[in-house]
């Protein structure tokens, strides 16, 4: 077998080398580090997260809203003030029109975008800021077409899981706030293939 056709087979098999670059997401907390990929299917909400990133919107903020065997909520701006009651109802003043892609479901690990319920919210367009990653093993497939899909997480689910069966309060807050920061890094495609074992 010649070297061509080997590079051929390994292209097929493997995808090739990816072109351009992408942004690897990193959430930073006391629990560890939670690194994403955000979807160029998705780029309304791809290029808003970048933005508030970016901008360091999401530093101070916390994940409010935490559920073992579904999920953790996070990116509420009220999260930074001193008052606990309005957690969860906080935005950055706009909404995203709903992005919904069959192939972009509710499996474990990937994040989607809160929102409104339907009844105020028919549109179902995305809260602005808000978020939040699928922890359970089945993923969680009776929001799919609901609720906006964006990226993935390439490192670090077993600290949203760590996140995840934090104690809380009846209204699955954390009982101790559990703060984020956010970076952003521009990476080749091809080093992101390599360091994250990410299939483009």
């Amino acid at each position: 077998m010649n070297l061509s056709i080997i590079t051929i087979l390994l292209t097929l098999f493997f995808g090739g080398d990816p072109k351009g670059k992408d942004q690897v997401v990193t959430i930073h907390t006391d629990f560890g580090d939670v690194t994403l990929l955000l979807s160029d299917k998705t780029p309304l909400h791809k290029a808003n997260f970048l933005k508030l990133a970016e901008e360091g919107f999401y530093n101070g903020t916390t994940f409010h809203r935490v559920i073992d065997n579904f999920m953790i909520q996070g990116g509420d701006p009220n999260t930074k003030d001193d008052d606990p009651t309005n957690d969860g109802l906080g935005d950055p003043g706009y909404t995203i029109p709903a992005e919904f892609v069959e192939e972009l479901t509710h499996n474990k690990g990937v994040i989607a975008a809160a929102r409104e319920p339907d009844r105020a919210n028919p549109s179902k367009a995305s809260n602005g800021s808000q978020f939040y990653i699928i922890e359970n093993e089945e993923g969680y497939h009776p929001l799919d077409g609901k609720y906006t899909v964006f990226g993935e997480v390439i490192k670090g689910i077993e600290v949203v899981e760590k996140i995840a069966v934090q104690k809380k309060d009846g209204r699955n807050k954390p009982l101790e706030d559990i703060k984020m920061t956010i970076t952003v890094k521009k990476m080749s495609k091809k080093k992101i293939q390599k360091l994250y074992g990410y299939t483009y």
